[in-house]
């Protein structure tokens, strides 16, 4: 059992590890002497009573004004740090043995508000720079500055360095220096993806390891740099690849230099490996080409057919269509009998017939839309069901739910719909928007958008593609202020300036689609012709 003692000398408290035990003392198993000038505790008994050792010596600090604590070894501090740690008493701490400061003992230090001053041998120069954020000065002994070779081969003398660095690399055999900074690399770093060796060493791979597993760091790289082909390193890999891999998710890798490639006999085996892997890829981006191709097909047709259904129903009787004008009249609710809504577009209205949720009809020049649109209660409905409500991987053209269905358009009406880019259906020849040959021609410029109340045109004033965001999908606004700086804004985004003025009294029809899953195409077009 280590015993601990503490002699009191001046304003110091000197901690050391007792070498030699008389039968009286030997015989005690907690505290061994308690004089004047000299204190002897078992190392158990003051780890499992910090609390009351730590006020023990709190008060013999504040009896003798101590202010002061020497420590012998490295190992020792980390123990006498923790019984300090509610000490205001201690200002300065003093590490006896001559080696490099440890992490352990600088973060342990980070944890002491009334330490200001620490006396080491030596200490790395991230460490120094740790304890100068939290105003501990540090006074080495050892005026040339010693660090392992793994430090100086990663060029880690910076904190923020070992922090972030991704990649670092070993040239074994490892010395215990190299062990002990790597320890506190683990420690601090939050980024490390890729470990590099050297050459092939046993040892080195199993204290690397040994450390990983200590700070539970997972989906790393292992890659040795070795022209061996021995089979025992081969299969040692291979071990350690089905031990590690599931469970830490860390792989191991041997990678061999190229003159090792060219004059070696596996030459002959890795080109044939990569011809077959060729074979598979071709095979595979064969099978995806031919699946997208069916898929944009059966689409197109899906689509065709569905136009086609709504071709039929609106060449149905005008006494059919007036019917189902005079059932939506009379299933408006809370409205006077002089506000019901006027219905001018009875083809829409007939679609109503297919379903009760189509309001309107949008149609972009010299694109494929020419479609009705669709509105219910939330915005993800109609990204995975057509316009009969089917399930459908296409979606429909769809309103923003919060826009208004009535006669009285919102200030900023919003109409998405999936980009079926390679099918061409939906939003999916909307992308020719961003192009110049197309937003340059006046014609292309006018989008046609007609409700069961009005005829519209809107004129476009911005294009533009952004990162994916919420910050354009504003339906109405707080006063006209707030209105004309939103419209500042997406005037400043667009590609291209169409000299369209917007003032506080117009309204606008925003096209939204997506262009890949976190970046959006948005246009813009202002209420002209009504």
């Amino acid at each position: 059992m280590k015993k601990i003692l503490i002699n009191i000398k001046d304003d110091y408290l000197f901690f050391s590890y007792r070498t030699s035990i008389n039968k009286e003392q030997g015989n005690l198993l907690n505290t061994n002497i308690i004089s004047d000038n000299e204190l002897v505790f078992s190392e158990d008994y003051i780890n499992n009573n910090k609390k009351i050792v730590g006020l023990f010596i709190k008060e013999l600090c504040i009896e003798k004004n101590i202010h002061k604590v020497n420590v012998s070894k490295n190992e020792l501090a980390l123990l006498i740090l923790k019984i300090l740690r509610k000490n205001e008493y201690v200002t300065l701490f003093q590490i006896k043995e001559n080696c490099n400061l440890t992490y352990s003992i600088c973060e342990e230090l980070s944890y002491h508000k009334y330490i200001k001053h620490l006396n080491c041998f030596s200490a790395p120069t991230f460490m120094l720079e740790t304890l100068d954020k939290y105003d501990i000065k540090v006074e080495t002994r050892n005026e040339t500055f010693v660090t392992s070779n793994f430090m100086l081969e990663n060029n880690l003398q910076q904190f923020s360095n070992i922090y972030y660095k991704s990649s670092i690399r070993f040239t074994p055999p490892l010395l215990n220096d190299d062990i002990e900074d790597f320890q506190a690399f683990c420690k601090i770093n939050r980024y490390l993806k890729t470990i590099h060796l050297n050459n092939f060493d046993n040892y080195s791979i199993d204290v690397i390891l040994k450390i990983i597993k200590e700070n539970r760091m997972k989906n790393l790289k292992i890659i040795i740099h070795d022209d061996s082909n021995k089979v025992e390193n081969i299969e040692y890999l291979k071990k350690l690849n089905k031990k590690f891999k599931k469970r830490y998710k860390i792989s191991f890798k041997i990678s061999y230099s190229e003159n090792y490639l060219k004059d070696n006999i596996f030459k002959q085996i890795i080109l044939n490996t990569l011809k077959i892997c060729g074979l598979i890829i071709t095979v595979i981006v064969i099978g995806i080409i031919t699946y997208v191709s069916i898929f944009n097909y059966k689409s197109m047709q899906n689509v065709t057919g569905i136009q086609e259904k709504v071709s039929n129903v609106i060449e149905k009787s005008q006494e059919e269509q007036q019917q189902i004008i005079e059932e939506h009249i009379e299933e408006s609710q809370n409205v006077e009998e002089e506000d019901k809504y006027k219905i001018v577009n009875t083809d829409i209205a007939s679609l109503m017939m297919i379903n009760p949720d189509v309001y309107g009809w949008l149609k972009v020049n010299n694109t494929n839309i020419d479609y009705p649109v669709v509105k219910t209660d939330d915005n993800s409905y109609y990204l995975k069901h057509n316009l009969y409500k089917e399930k459908d991987k296409n979606g429909w053209i769809f309103m923003d739910f919060r826009n208004s269905t009535t006669s009285e358009l919102s200030k900023n009406t919003i109409i998405y719909g999936h980009n079926m880019y390679y099918s061409g259906v939906m939003f999916g020849t909307l992308h020719k928007a961003y192009q110049k040959a197309w937003y340059s021609k006046a014609e292309n410029q006018e989008i046609t958008f007609n409700t069961l109340y009005n005829n519209m045109k809107f004129k476009i004033f911005s294009i533009y593609k952004i990162p994916k965001t919420s910050d354009y999908l504003i339906v109405d606004f707080n006063d006209d202020d707030d209105f004309l700086e939103f419209v500042k804004m997406i005037k400043d985004r667009s590609i291209n300036n169409f000299n369209v003025d917007v003032t506080a009294n117009d309204k606008i029809l925003t096209l939204s689609t997506c262009t890949g899953e976190n970046s959006r195409l948005v246009i813009h077009a202002k209420l002209i012709e009504e």
